[in-house]
C-alpha cells in the first residue's frame, strides 16, 4: 500500500497517458468512488484484450464503469486531465457495434488499444460540469461530468499519505482544484 503514496510511482503511472507535446502540471493520489466512461472508436475490431485498428473495421462504442472505491492517480496537463489506476482493478465493460453507436466524437484508432487503457485521458475543454464540495477530514469531493456523458465521482484527500512520499501533494491538489473550478461551470 505504501508504494501508492510515492510521487515517483504516480508520475510513472500518469506519464503513460500524457498526450505528445504536453507535460504533467500537477498530480495527486485520489480515490475514485464511481466512474463511468463512454468512448466511440472507428475503423477497428474487438479482440480479447482490446481494440485493433482495421481499415475494414467498424465503429465500436465502449462503456467502462467502476462502481467500487479504488485508489487512483489524478493529474492535469496543459489541456487534459488524466486518471491512472494505482493497482490493477476490474472494470465493467459494455460494447455496442456499428449502427447502435451513433456517430458523435468517433476516435479513429492508429494503434492497438488495451481495454484497460480506455478512459485515461480527457480534454479539460470537454468538461460540462464540475462540482466541488467539502468532504470529511479536509478532503474534497469532486464530481466531474463530461460533454459525452462520462462522469467521475472522486475524492481528493487533504494529505498525500504517510511517510512523506508525496511532498508536493498540497501544492498539486490546490493547482488541480483551481483548474477544475475554473472549468467546472
Amino acid at each position: 500500500m505504501s508504494e501508492i503514496f510515492s510521487e515517483k510511482n504516480m508520475i510513472e503511472a500518469l506519464k503513460k497517458y500524457i498526450p505528445a507535446g504536453e507535460t504533467l502540471t500537477a498530480g495527486i493520489h485520489a480515490v475514485a468512488k464511481e466512474t463511468g466512461v463512454k468512448e466511440i472508436f472507428g475503423k477497428c475490431i474487438r479482440t480479447e484484450d482490446g481494440l485493433a485498428p482495421s481499415e475494414n473495421g467498424g465503429t465500436v462504442g465502449v462503456r467502462k464503469n467502476k462502481y467500487g472505491t479504488c485508489d487512483i492517480y489524478f493529474g492535469i496537463t496543459q489541456t487534459c486531465f488524466i486518471i491512472a489506476d494505482c493497482e490493477h482493478y476490474s472494470h465493467h465493460y459494455e460494447f455496442a457495434d456499428g449502427a447502435e453507436v451513433g456517430g458523435a466524437d468517433v476516435q479513429e484508432l492508429v494503434s492497438f488499444l488495451f481495454y484497460k487503457d480506455i478512459g485515461t485521458c480527457f480534454s479539460l475543454a470537454d468538461i460540462q460540469k464540475c462540482e466541488i464540495k467539502k468532504g470529511m477530514m479536509g478532503s474534497v469531493k469532486c464530481f466531474i461530468t463530461m460533454k459525452n456523458g462520462s462522469y467521475f465521482k472522486l475524492m481528493f484527500p487533504k494529505l498525500g499519505g504517510v511517510g512523506g512520499g508525496m511532498p508536493h501533494h498540497t501544492q498539486y491538489r490546490e493547482a488541480i482544484l483551481q483548474e477544475m473550478m475554473r472549468r467546472g461551470n
